[in-house]
């Protein structure tokens, strides 16, 4: 096809676009990327792993007076590092000139690192919110019993993480390096060129499905109920489980769920290719949508620097242990991550919100401990009905 050129410009020169011809995107996106993601990735890895430390050390510390939240955040914790220690082959591709070029195999393996810190956090974060459903809704008719023993904490991490496995498996089939791009990078990104559109979405929509979707809309009924309990009930303990799930589940949402959009975006135009389809072939519409897959993705990414910071601002245990530790100071380091037990200072308040003084009605209180909290001995009164003579 030929296109004459004239007007303004005063020239009258003609171009030959052949049937070969590419697009090319404009490079200022690419320019932007390979500076701003290099930046933000060594911000975000180097608060995230200072921050982990610390919670490591913490957890080390008071390995003691095990819980099962600390099991909970133990796997947490983990799951962060390990995606926080893959953030310099993703700075790597977004600032080198030529791309990704660590190999198809370390493509493959930091990808299912990232896929599997996407999964475990909501997975897990629904194992707390039930682990802390029995404070919540004491007078639920569903007990889950097996919640109340520390060892189970360890059985339900270990099923998440077989679950987090499972729902890598099209991960590992399908990432690999995209030699030619628009904009002439290399990328580590999924191939469905060669895949029919039913297994398209089996492999794209269905671990976002289960992995993030489910057990996203499951957090979001429970902080309803629990907002909702909590409007109606002035108790402490209620409270105190409102700030422990609500900031996470808050937090988890805005950094995961734009990245969770562009998956399903991308995966609906990926339906209308062709096994035919040339991946040299790249519209201005797929090149936005892929920066917009990074940026997203970082922003994910982000998510595993801010959870200590949840812990310091939503724990006051926390707190202490960690200005303890960076003073190098013995404390004790007994007790959970956040106090949802009632301990004997608790008693004034329990008998006062009933209305009843303590010097008025002879009380019997009997402790016993809880599982949340091993060093705190929650009461048990018996009241009777006999007044002081």
């Amino acid at each position: 096809m030929d296109v004459e050129l004239g007007g303004f410009l005063g020239q009258n020169s003609t171009y030959d676009y052949d049937e070969d011809y590419e697009y090319k995107d404009d490079s200022e996106s690419g320019r932007s990327e390979a500076v701003l993601l290099p930046i933000l990735f060594a911000v975000v890895m180097s608060v995230g792993l200072l921050g982990h430390c610390l919670l490591l050390a913490v957890l080390v510390l008071k390995r003691k007076h095990w819980s099962s939240s600390d099991t909970f955040i133990l796997q947490l914790g983990v799951a962060d590092i390990l995606l926080l220690l893959t953030l310099p082959f993703w700075a790597a591709q977004a600032a080198h000139p030529s791309g990704w070029y660590f190999g198809g195999i370390l493509c493959k393996i930091s990808g299912v690192v990232f896929n599997m810190n996407f999964y475990c956090g909501v997975l897990t974060l629904v194992c707390i919110s039930f682990n802390q459903r029995r404070t919540a809704f004491p007078n639920s008719a569903v007990t889950l019993g097996f919640f109340k023993k520390p060892v189970a904490a360890h059985h339900i991490c270990l099923i998440v993480s077989i679950c987090c496995v499972l729902l890598t498996i099209p991960d590992w089939n399908y990432l690999t390096v995209e030699g030619r791009t628009a904009g002439g990078k290399s990328h580590c990104v999924h191939d469905f060129s060669q895949t029919g559109v039913g297994l398209k979405i089996l492999a794209r929509l269905l671990p976002i499905l289960l992995g993030f979707l489910v057990p996203a809309i499951v957090l979001v009924i429970f902080c309803c109920l629990l907002l909702q309990v909590q409007s109606k009930s002035k108790g402490e303990q209620k409270q105190r489980v409102v700030g422990v799930i609500l900031p996470p589940v808050v937090v988890l949402l805005l950094c995961w769920v734009p990245y969770s959009i562009t998956i399903i975006t991308d995966t609906i135009q990926r339906m209308h290719e062709t096994p035919s389809d040339s991946p040299s072939g790249k519209t201005a519409g797929e090149s936005s949508l892929r920066s917009a897959l990074m940026y997203t993705a970082a922003l994910g990414c982000v998510h595993a620097c801010l959870r200590p910071l949840l812990y310091f601002g939503t724990s006051a245990n926390f707190r202490k242990w960690t200005v303890a530790l960076l003073r190098c100071e013995s404390h004790d380091f007994s007790g959970s991550f956040w106090e949802l037990c009632v301990n004997r200072e608790h008693l004034s308040g329990y008998l006062g919100a009933g209305g009843l003084e303590p010097e008025t009605f002879r009380t019997r209180v009997r402790f016993h401990q809880n599982d949340h909290c091993p060093s705190t001995m929650e009461p048990k009164f018996e009241l009777q009905s006999k007044l002081w003579a």
